[in-house]
Protein backbone atom coordinates (compact mmCIF):
# COMPACT_ATOMS: atom_id res chain seq x y z
CA UNK A 1 0.00 0.00 0.00
CA UNK A 2 1.19 3.39 -0.57
CA UNK A 3 3.54 5.22 1.89
CA UNK A 4 3.35 2.08 4.33
CA UNK A 5 0.10 2.45 5.68
CA UNK A 6 -1.64 -0.70 5.24
CA UNK A 7 -2.06 -2.95 8.16
CA UNK A 8 -1.42 0.08 10.80
CA UNK A 9 -3.45 2.01 13.13
CA UNK A 10 -5.14 5.21 12.03
CA UNK A 11 -2.73 7.36 14.05
CA UNK A 12 0.35 5.14 12.31
CA UNK A 13 -1.36 5.99 8.97
CA UNK A 14 -1.79 9.97 9.84
CA UNK A 15 1.82 9.95 10.77
CA UNK A 16 2.86 8.22 7.37
CA UNK A 17 0.60 9.47 4.74
CA UNK A 18 1.33 13.37 3.26
CA UNK A 19 -1.65 15.95 2.44
CA UNK A 20 -1.23 15.46 -1.24
CA UNK A 21 -2.00 11.58 -1.32
CA UNK A 22 -4.47 12.15 0.96
CA UNK A 23 -6.39 14.42 -1.65
CA UNK A 24 -5.39 11.69 -3.73
CA UNK A 25 -7.64 8.94 -1.97
CA UNK A 26 -10.17 11.04 -1.02
CA UNK A 27 -10.82 11.59 -4.93
CA UNK A 28 -10.48 7.81 -5.71
CA UNK A 29 -13.04 7.08 -3.07
CA UNK A 30 -15.68 10.11 -4.51
CA UNK A 31 -15.01 8.32 -8.17
CA UNK A 32 -14.94 4.38 -7.58
CA UNK A 33 -16.56 4.01 -3.75
CA UNK A 34 -15.54 2.36 -0.30
CA UNK A 35 -13.45 -0.32 -0.34
CA UNK A 36 -15.68 -2.65 1.40
CA UNK A 37 -15.92 -5.83 -0.89
CA UNK A 38 -19.24 -6.23 0.98
CA UNK A 39 -20.53 -2.96 -0.46
CA UNK A 40 -19.25 -3.35 -3.57
CA UNK A 41 -20.09 -7.21 -4.09
CA UNK A 42 -24.06 -5.92 -3.11
CA UNK A 43 -23.99 -3.46 -5.40
CA UNK A 44 -23.81 -6.02 -8.10
CA UNK A 45 -26.04 -7.95 -7.38
CA UNK A 46 -28.82 -5.29 -6.71
CA UNK A 47 -27.20 -3.90 -10.14
CA UNK A 48 -28.18 -7.60 -11.87
CA UNK A 49 -31.47 -7.77 -9.70
CA UNK A 50 -32.43 -4.32 -11.35
CA UNK A 51 -31.79 -5.14 -14.75
CA UNK A 52 -33.35 -8.31 -14.48
CA UNK A 53 -36.47 -6.55 -12.28
CA UNK A 54 -36.61 -4.56 -15.37
CA UNK A 55 -36.64 -6.93 -18.05
CA UNK A 56 -39.26 -9.14 -16.59
CA UNK A 57 -41.56 -6.37 -15.43
CA UNK A 58 -44.36 -4.30 -17.65
CA UNK A 59 -43.80 -0.95 -16.06
CA UNK A 60 -40.33 -1.26 -15.39
CA UNK A 61 -39.26 1.73 -13.09
CA UNK A 62 -36.68 -0.48 -10.59
CA UNK A 63 -33.91 1.43 -9.56
CA UNK A 64 -30.48 -0.16 -7.38
CA UNK A 65 -31.47 0.74 -4.24
CA UNK A 66 -34.66 -0.81 -4.26
CA UNK A 67 -32.25 -4.08 -4.47
CA UNK A 68 -29.52 -2.77 -2.38
CA UNK A 69 -30.22 -2.01 1.55
CA UNK A 70 -26.88 -0.56 2.51
CA UNK A 71 -27.08 2.25 -0.71
CA UNK A 72 -29.07 5.23 0.36
CA UNK A 73 -31.89 6.57 -2.33
CA UNK A 74 -30.61 9.35 -4.15
CA UNK A 75 -31.57 12.99 -3.16
CA UNK A 76 -34.46 14.30 -5.34
CA UNK A 77 -33.65 18.08 -6.12
CA UNK A 78 -36.62 20.77 -7.20
CA UNK A 79 -36.10 19.91 -10.62
CA UNK A 80 -36.99 16.54 -10.22
CA UNK A 81 -39.97 16.97 -8.27
CA UNK A 82 -41.08 20.09 -11.09
CA UNK A 83 -39.74 17.68 -14.20
CA UNK A 84 -42.78 14.65 -12.47
CA UNK A 85 -45.57 17.51 -12.72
Amino acid sequence: MLSGVGGRTIAEAQENIGYPEFVRWAKYRAKRGSFNLGLRIERGSALLATLYANSKSKNGGYQLHDFAPHHDQPVLTLEDLQSWV
